[in-house]
């Protein structure tokens, strides 16, 4: 998993970005709702939607591809969830922000010796990824 394109953390940082996105759009919802100006027309949870796209293109920038493998998904996967993280804090959400990143933290230090597991296994056993995509099961 450790140095290929899409591995565990870069899954679970994907998962924990949305999450703390959506939970930012609720809570504007919840904060905002009742005390929106007189005239005010639209959907403030936009703000959330248009910061995933602009880190997406950020991110976009930060992958590359070298001898046929797909590096940097990890590190775009972090700067999306940074952001998820700056906006949750810019609200006033701290303790989502502080969650957040504790998880964060916990997934691209703590996973990395159960990756080498799994690669040791895979190793052990033969694997290559093409025959996980080819294994129906």
């Amino acid at each position: 998993m450790r140095g290929q394109a899409a591995g565990l953390r870069t899954h679970i940082l994907v998962s924990l970005g949305a999450c703390c996105f959506t939970l930012a759009s609720v809570f504007i919802e919840v904060a905002l709702g009742p005390h929106t100006p007189e005239g005010t027309r639209g959907d403030i949870s936009r703000i959330a939607s248009q910061v995933v796209v602009g880190i997406g293109f950020l991110g976009a920038g930060v992958i590359l591809r070298q001898n046929g493998q797909v590096k940097g998904l990890t590190t775009a996967a972090n700067l999306w969830l940074t952001a998820s993280v700056g906006l949750a804090a810019g609200l006033g959400f701290p303790f989502a922000a502080l969650t957040t990143t504790a998880i964060a933290l916990m997934c691209l230090a703590g996973l990395r010796p159960l990756e080498r597991a799994i690669k040791r296994y895979r190793a052990r056993r033969g694997l290559t990824r093409e025959q996980d995509e080819d294994d129906p099961a």
